[in-house]
């Protein structure tokens, strides 16, 4: 949930950006930037982001283990020195 107090029209972020930045990464909160009164832009602290990312990161490689969990249940693996001899002959 976006408290008021972190939804910022882009004139007012654009005078004291400065400020702003550090508020993001001091409360770790998203600040929303509006132009218009509508909102444009999302501005996040390095901590916030770097989660984000983290979390991406762990999404992907259980993504990616769960894909050969189902190759290994559907049989769609190949012995690993056939596999091994396909790479070397590349």
């Amino acid at each position: 949930m976006i408290a008021i107090e972190d939804i910022h029209s882009l004139t007012d972020f654009q005078r004291d950006a400065k400020r702003h930045l550090a508020n993001a990464n001091r409360t770790g909160r998203p600040k929303v930037l509006t132009v218009n009164g509508k909102a444009q832009g999302v501005l996040l602290g390095k901590k916030a982001f770097q989660s984000i990312q983290d979390s991406l990161e762990e999404l992907a490689t259980l993504k990616s283990i769960q894909r050969g969990l189902d190759d290994l249940k559907s049989g769609r693996t190949v012995p690993a020195k056939r596999a091994h001899e396909r790479l070397l002959s590349l």
